[in-house]
């Protein structure tokens, strides 16, 4: 998930005095809220809790998290993901295969720039667990899969696996850069400053594995993987996924990387019209690695405890995704049928939504495109998710409350009340991201509102 650039920001604030909209409120669209549901089957609302961005109010403070948890139940969330593997790769749970976190970056409130150190020796996670549980939220843990590191900004340092034991410098990701093909860990740019390892390297994949399998012990209601994926286009060029490559195709390719991409080729760009002659073969495999991975996840995860739900975290923008080597989509969906550019006809058989419990969609539209039918609004991510899925699993979407574009003149309360309806319509959830947003802005009434307009919805539909 995108990172939280306003996290170092904290503020002291009260409880607010919820007021609910009436349903005559003329900013929020006639939603058909498809009735003939009940209290009892009422869509479930997730928060996120991004580990970075909460750690000085929640890594020493079991108060701090009750406070806030009571804060988003109150507000008609019904479940929490708690982000438990920040990018810097440690974790916030017991295990026997990684460090636990000791200090975050985070911008304090007397300036500067530093370290928040964990003195506390509680559980992090079961803390989450406990309280959650207790206020009849479900709980769910998320990591941040294929990154082991974190560079940081101004001097402060690095730390992470792939900063400490120079032994896994090879797990860590390969990119296609125009100053050459260069091991991340050589490179200094800002865009590479989360540490990505290399998701075809099969050790790897074992090492995160043994992660989850810890994690999986946890009474958890649920596990959801973020950054499943590579670290954008550039990623991987090594000569281990070079090899792997050429016996997935069974031929060799002996111009690499120039005849399967060209450096700093970004999704976010046009394509040219003429392609190097092993692109689509390439885009096909890494989306293959993925989901072959999300294969082994969740046996991973539901042999420890088949109970609990497993998913993924992925944005809503389908038409880029290739770029970062994710298939969300139902093996039915036929990509290249959409997409002939990229796509081939193989690529459809790699979709992993089959594999999924539950699936959370960041439809992450700036805060004047709420209501839409296209991709980059937040109403039409949602209903084009649908399509893609097309029934194999679940899903939640919904907007970032606080990185989002908010254009002068935007009513950006009733943009937040709006997105309720926009998204849990058009899916079987709402999503919201983060819970730092709603500390920093307050938005805690106005999310309120928009979900007492559906609950409501519910009540007349059995009417």
């Amino acid at each position: 998930m995108k990172k939280v650039y306003f996290y170092f920001f904290w503020f002291i604030f009260s409880l607010t005095v919820f007021v609910s909209c009436s349903n005559d409120d003329p900013k929020i669209p006639d939603w058909d809220w498809g009735g003939g549901e009940t209290d009892g089957d009422a869509k479930p609302r997730y928060i996120w809790i991004d580990a970075a961005a909460n750690f000085s109010d929640y890594a020493n403070s079991k108060e701090n998290i009750e406070r806030d948890l009571t804060l988003a139940k109150n507000t008609g969330f019904t479940d929490i993901v708690v982000d438990v593997r920040p990018t810097m790769g440690d974790v916030l749970f017991k295990s026997s295969a990684v460090q636990e976190v000791k200090k975050l970056d985070y911008w304090p409130e007397s300036g500067g720039y530093a370290f928040y150190e964990r003195t506390a020796t509680w559980d992090y996670l079961q803390a989450f667990i406990d309280t959650g549980h207790k206020l009849g939220l479900k709980v769910h843990a998320a990591i941040n899969t294929f990154v082991a590191g974190n560079s940081y900004l101004y001097g402060l340092g690095e730390q992470g696996l792939l900063f400490r034991d120079e032994t896994k410098r090879d797990w860590a990701t390969t990119v296609n850069i125009g100053s050459g093909v260069k091991n991340v860990m050589d490179v200094s740019e800002d865009k590479y400053s989360t540490k990505f390892l290399n998701p075809v390297n099969e050790d790897v994949q074992e090492y995160i594995l043994s992660i989850l399998g810890d994690l999986a012990k946890y009474d958890v209601d649920g596990i959801f993987l973020d950054r499943c994926r590579f670290d954008g286009m550039t990623s991987d060029f090594s000569e281990y996924t070079h090899k792997k490559f050429e016996e997935y195709i069974g031929e060799k390719v002996t111009n690499f990387p120039a005849d399967v991409m060209e450096p700093d080729m970004s999704e976010y760009n046009a394509l040219p019209s003429a392609l190097p002659p092993y692109f689509k073969r390439w885009l096909e495999f890494r989306v293959k690695v993925i989901h072959d991975f999300i294969v082994k996840a969740r046996q991973k995860v539901k042999g420890v405890n088949n109970n609990i739900q497993f998913g993924v975290y992925v944005g809503a923008w389908y038409s880029n995704y290739y770029g970062v080597g994710v298939n969300w989509a139902s093996p039915k969906y036929n990509t290249s049928a959409y997409y002939p550019k990229w796509a081939t006809a193989k690529y459809m058989e790699y979709g992993y939504a089959d594999h999924l419990d539950f699936l959370l969609l960041g439809a992450y539209a700036s805060a004047d495109k709420i209501t839409g039918s296209t991709e980059w609004t937040i109403e039409g991510f949602c209903k084009l998710a649908g399509e893609k899925l097309m029934g194999d699993v679940k899903y939640a979407g919904g907007p970032d409350v606080g990185n989002w574009t908010v254009p002068a003149g935007t009513d950006v309360k009733a943009a937040v009340k709006q997105t309720v309806g926009a998204s849990i319509n058009n899916g079987n959830g709402y999503f919201l991201f983060d819970i730092i947003h709603m500390k920093k802005y307050n938005y805690w009434s106005d999310v309120k509102a928009g979900i007492d307009l559906y609950l409501a919805s519910l009540e007349k539909s059995k009417k």
